[in-house]
């Protein structure tokens, strides 16, 4: 146990890593959120950079968790990694592609963070953030799906900017709080 102990404060060293990754994601949301698109393949090659920081993001969170969590991380990360790899050499088929599937990776995206801010309960005083920032997720996966009836197509890459810029601000946010709560876990472990 005492080993365990020692391993988790090793690694919470680098809360700052993650400090670091939400401040990104929060540059990111406000670049998404202010650009002046002015064609498709712009919108593509924004979110193949989002995928590959997500990815990014999603590693050194499984190198915190243990278990099945650690794989289904390693998983999402791979799947994301592929995704921007993919968004930077198609950027206008990125685009189509994430207008198909948009509501449904929310709605996904919401759920896993509902689950991991449940889960976290026990071991995290911010475990609500997970939840609300899920809940928030799923609102607007239901949104973005209602709103398949918009065809023009400059109006459709303004909303999905919007979508992309907002998840990324979720995620950003979400990321800070984590990296504190990590400094904090470290505090507590630290022997006096």
């Amino acid at each position: 146990m005492f080993e365990g102990r020692m391993l988790l404060a090793e690694r919470s060293k680098y809360w700052w890593v993650e400090l670091v990754a939400g401040i990104g994601w929060l540059v990111i949301a406000w670049l998404v959120l202010r650009a002046n698109v002015t064609s498709l393949a712009t919108v593509g090659v924004l979110l193949g950079v989002l995928f590959i920081v997500a990815g990014l993001n999603e590693i050194f969170v499984a190198t915190l968790v243990g278990g099945g969590w650690k794989v289904l991380h390693y998983v999402i990360a791979v799947i994301l990694l592929l995704g921007g790899v993919w968004a930077l050499v198609r950027p206008v088929n990125t685009f189509f592609a994430l207008v198909s599937v948009l509501g449904l990776v929310l709605l996904l995206e919401g759920a896993f963070e509902i689950i991991r801010g449940i889960g976290s309960r026990g071991e995290n005083p911010y475990w609500w953030l997970g939840l609300v920032s899920g809940i928030l997720l799923i609102l607007l996966a239901l949104w973005v799906s209602g709103s398949d009836r918009v065809f023009n197509l400059q109006a459709r890459a303004f909303l999905v900017l919007f979508w992309v810029g907002l998840m990324a601000l979720i995620r950003g946010i979400t990321a800070i709080v984590l990296a504190f709560a990590i400094r904090r876990s470290d505090r507590a472990l630290t022997p006096a």
